[in-house]
C-alpha cells in the first residue's frame, strides 16, 4: 500500500518523507487555508520534497474553468495530480485533462456508481471518503471494498486512495480489502507505530539493562 500524507505542512512532510514514508501528497482548500501560504508556493515546495504524485486541487465549479485551472496547477511541477470534484462537470474536467496526460484525482466519493463513472471519464485516483460515511453511520470499508471489487471485474487502472483516514484501524482495514493508496494527517501515520505493549516491553527491557550496570558505549 502507497503512503500519501494528508497535509500542506511541509515540515511534517519532510520529517516523514526522510523516513521513507511518503509516496505522495494529497492538499485541499481547507489544508492550503491551514498552511497560511500561498498555493502555488506551498504546492511547488511540496512537490520539490516528494518525488510522487502531489494531488492539487481546483476550485472552480464548471468544466472549462477546471480545466484551466487544472491546466496551471499542472504547470508547477510534472508530479501533480489535479485534483477535481466528483461531479458531472469535475468528471468533463477529468475526461479532458486525462486526455492531455495529466494525472487526476477524482475526490469526494460517496458511492461506487461514481467510483464507476471516474474510472471510466480516466481518472488516476479515486478518492471515497472513509470518515465522513463513518460519521452518517454508513460503513466506508464497505464502500472501499464495493470499489475493488468492481475495478477488478473490470481491469480498470484506476488507484483506489483510501481518504478521510482518521484512525489506524481504517488504515489496516483499507490495506486488508486492497485499497492501493492511503492518505492521512501526519499525527495518524505516526501512530501506525504506537502499541501499549511495545512500550511495556521496552521499559522492563530497560529497567533490566539498568541493574546489569552495564553500557554499551
Amino acid at each position: 500500500m502507497k503512503f500519501f500524507v494528508d497535509t500542506a505542512d511541509v515540515d511534517a512532510i519532510r520529517d516523514l518523507n526522510d523516513l521513507g514514508m511518503v509516496d505522495g501528497v494529497t492538499t485541499n482548500p481547507s489544508l492550503i487555508l491551514k498552511s497560511g501560504r500561498d498555493i502555488i508556493e506551498v504546492t511547488r515546495e511540496i512537490c520539490g520534497i516528494v518525488s510522487g504524485p502531489v494531488s492539487a486541487e481546483v476550485v472552480a465549479l464548471e468544466a472549462d474553468a477546471m480545466i484551466a485551472e487544472g491546466r496551471k496547477l499542472a504547470e508547477i511541477a510534472p508530479n501533480i495530480a489535479v485534483k477535481l470534484p466528483l461531479t458531472w462537470d469535475g468528471l468533463k474536467a477529468c475526461k479532458v485533462l486525462t486526455g492531455e496526460g495529466r494525472m487526476v484525482n477524482v475526490t469526494l466519493c460517496f458511492s461506487a456508481n461514481q467510483a464507476l463513472l471516474a474510472a471510466k471519464a480516466g481518472a488516476s485516483f479515486i478518492s471515497p471518503f472513509i470518515g465522513r460515511l463513518d460519521d452518517i453511520n454508513l460503513d466506508g470499508m464497505q464502500l472501499i471494498a464495493d470499489i475493488r471489487q468492481i475495478y477488478d471485474n473490470y481491469g480498470f487502472e484506476t488507484e483506489i486512495l483510501a481518504a478521510s483516514i482518521r484512525t489506524v484501524n481504517h488504515v489496516t482495514e483499507a490495506a486488508k480489502i486492497g485499497a492501493d493508496v492511503m492518505t492521512a494527517p501526519p499525527e495518524v501515520i505516526r501512530k501506525l507505530a504506537s502499541h501499549p505493549l511495545t512500550d511495556k516491553g521496552l521499559e522492563t527491557f530497560l529497567a533490566d539493562w539498568q541493574k546489569t550496570g552495564q553500557k554499551i558505549l
